[in-house]
């Protein structure tokens, strides 16, 4: 049996006094919609980790270091992602600075209060509210 490969994602929660950091999508899928910063992991080059800073400052200009990344989630589900199987490892940054300005493939990107998200993109809106009931949970 020959073995397909999924595609690794990853996407990062950047929380700031309530708010949550999103991107507007600047291209298909999902254009114009909100989601959580991330993309692709560049094969044989780079880490989960190295990715997730990577992406976030190339959308965001928020700079975070690989080892201020948490791993608190991974969705697999083959259909999650109209391109194919995408399988994306969620991180939630500990520590980040800057200001968010939009950059490579978003077209904005701005802090939203996490009780009042807009749409998101993908399965955006699940990540984040399991996210928020895991550090709910926490905080109880």
């Amino acid at each position: 049996m020959k073995y397909q490969n999924p595609a690794s994602t990853v996407d990062v929660i950047i929380e700031r006094e309530e708010k949550i950091l999103l991107i507007q999508r600047k291209d298909n899928p999902f254009k114009e919609m909100w989601a959580l910063p991330g993309g692709h992991l560049e094969y044989e080059k780079e880490t989960l980790e190295e990715a997730g800073s990577r992406e976030t400052f190339e959308e965001t200009s928020i700079i975070v270091h690989p080892n201020d990344l948490e791993l608190i989630a991974v969705y697999s589900e083959p259909d999650r992602d109209p391109r194919g199987h995408y399988i994306t490892h969620v991180y939630v940054a500990k520590k980040f600075s800057g200001i968010p300005k939009a950059g490579d493939d978003a077209k904005d990107a701005r802090y939203f209060p996490k009780n009042n998200l807009p749409s998101l993109a993908f399965d955006h809106d699940r990540i984040i509210k399991d996210y928020l009931r895991r550090k709910n949970n926490e905080i109880q």
